[in-house]
């Protein structure tokens, strides 16, 4: 199984500098990854790294905790679309999921597909499925499956718990056909990325990409 085409090759660390971000579109390039995954502040210099080649440029909002203000993420979402992303991962109020509050996540998700689709943009829902029960699961792929949303995704990196098969299995069983499901967290080896691939997701968040694609031990870095 060739991985490269799943793979959005990722960068969040807090420290991140330019010469890390260029690198990292060098290799999304010469392996053909789906994507780069940068900080906000970084998606220009992303776009001007991937011209001329197929590489998306995907950023975080609401990163990586999700409980900012709705109109914070509004104002992130704006910003970036202006700085010319291509895809955006929106992690969503995990607070008002713990908390039962389904009336706020579908007031925040409202409010900021429409602006999402006036501009043609990828959106992806980071619902951090591994501090989740297998009923809040369920009910946020009810809401988020209706919302016209193209991914939703397993996690941001930042939990105690990653992607897992299970989760990913339990998205697809209770998602719309035609909401893919984006796997990340502690995805840092070949076997892992196709046992996740296999139950259903159709793209995976990786720092570890180069050693999964030529299936080598990656090096201890960190959790996307």
């Amino acid at each position: 199984m060739h991985l490269s085409q799943y793979i959005d090759h990722t960068l969040l660390k807090p420290t991140t500098l330019v010469s890390e971000v260029e690198q990292l579109c060098k290799e999304a390039i010469q392996h053909q990854f789906a994507a780069v995954c940068i900080p906000p502040n970084f998606i220009k210099q992303a776009k001007l790294f991937t011209q001329n080649s197929s590489v998306k440029v995907a950023t975080v909002i609401g990163f990586p905790f999700g409980y900012s203000a709705i109109e914070a993420k509004l104002a992130e979402i704006l910003l970036a679309i202006v700085d010319g992303v291509d895809e955006l991962d929106i992690v969503i109020n995990i607070a008002a999921i713990k908390n039962n509050d389904w009336v706020y996540l579908a007031n925040e998700i409202n409010h900021l597909i429409p602006v999402i689709q006036q501009h043609n943009k990828v959106v992806k829902i980071i619902i951090e499925s591994g501090v989740l029960t297998d009923d809040e699961i369920i009910k946020c792929c009810q809401l988020y499956g209706v919302a016209c949303i193209h991914y939703l995704k397993t996690s941001t990196g930042y939990a105690e718990k990653g992607a897992s098969v299970h989760a990913v299995e339990l998205f697809r069983k209770n998602l719309p056909s035609n909401v893919q499901i984006k796997a990340s967290g502690g995805i840092r080896d070949y076997a892992f990325a196709k046992l996740l691939i296999e139950a259903g997701a159709t793209r995976l968040g990786c720092s570890a990409s180069i050693a999964i694609v030529k299936h080598i031990e990656a090096p201890e870095t960190n959790n996307y």
